[in-house]
């Protein structure tokens, strides 16, 4: 068991949602509420990475991310390293390629809340800002916790984006994923195998704990 990557990819993940949920709900909260005409093209932008191969989305955000690019040469002249093959780099790349998986299920909890509630709110004189931390965001719980479940069980998964963004550093870019596929190609199948089966396990913890919250119903009465 390689326990220097599996606390790495799960530095990554926390890494991760710290940086991307945030964004993430303030979007989801605007894809679920607004009328404007541009809201299938932003949903069609946040679809994306589940539909590009791994490859052709590592090799757009290699481009984005390194040092002949102005946020490579941004991040080179502000802190004298490169952003590609860092940590800094991994925690970019999987915030982009983690987008649908934290947006998705939080646009639906904001969905689930219905516009009744928010005009209830603004007729009792609470602002917007008030009536999103009182009213729409403990109702939207449910979504905000599957979308960061799956946010999370994915990254410490992602193989084909971190390979091409971070490489395979021992101990600053090799994660559990990588550390899996190195074990596979020296031959150590008992070792590959072990640390398969506790992605297995992840994973099957995160799909189950994001069922169970897609079923709850959101208690509107309280």
């Amino acid at each position: 068991m390689d326990w220097q990557a599996l606390a790495l990819s799960l530095r990554l993940g926390a890494a991760t949602l710290l940086v991307l949920m945030p964004p993430a709900i303030l979007l989801a909260r605007w894809l679920a509420t607004t009328p404007s005409r541009w809201k299938p093209l932003v949903e069609t932008l946040v679809v994306l990475p589940l539909v590009l191969p791994p490859t052709v989305l590592g090799f757009y955000l290699l481009s984005a991310l390194g040092p002949r690019s102005p946020l490579g040469q941004a991040w080179e002249a502000l802190t004298g390293g490169s952003l590609v093959f860092s940590f800094q780099g991994l925690v970019a790349a999987s915030v982009l390629v983690n987008i649908p998986f934290a947006v998705q299920p939080a646009q639906r909890g904001f969905e689930a809340v219905g516009a009744e509630l928010r005009a209830a709110a603004a007729t009792c004189g609470l602002s917007p800002l008030a009536t999103l931390r009182r009213v729409e965001l403990p109702l939207a719980v449910p979504g905000l916790l599957t979308g960061a479940i799956l946010a999370f069980a994915h990254t410490l998964g992602e193989f084909g984006v971190v390979l091409m963004v971070g490489g395979a550093i021992p101990g600053e870019t090799k994660t559990l994923s990588l550390s899996i596929y190195d074990r596979v190609q020296s031959l150590d199948n008992g070792a590959a195998a072990t640390m398969a089966a506790v992605l297995l396990a992840i994973a099957v913890i995160a799909v189950g704990l994001a069922y169970l919250l897609t079923r709850r119903k959101p208690d509107v009465g309280a």
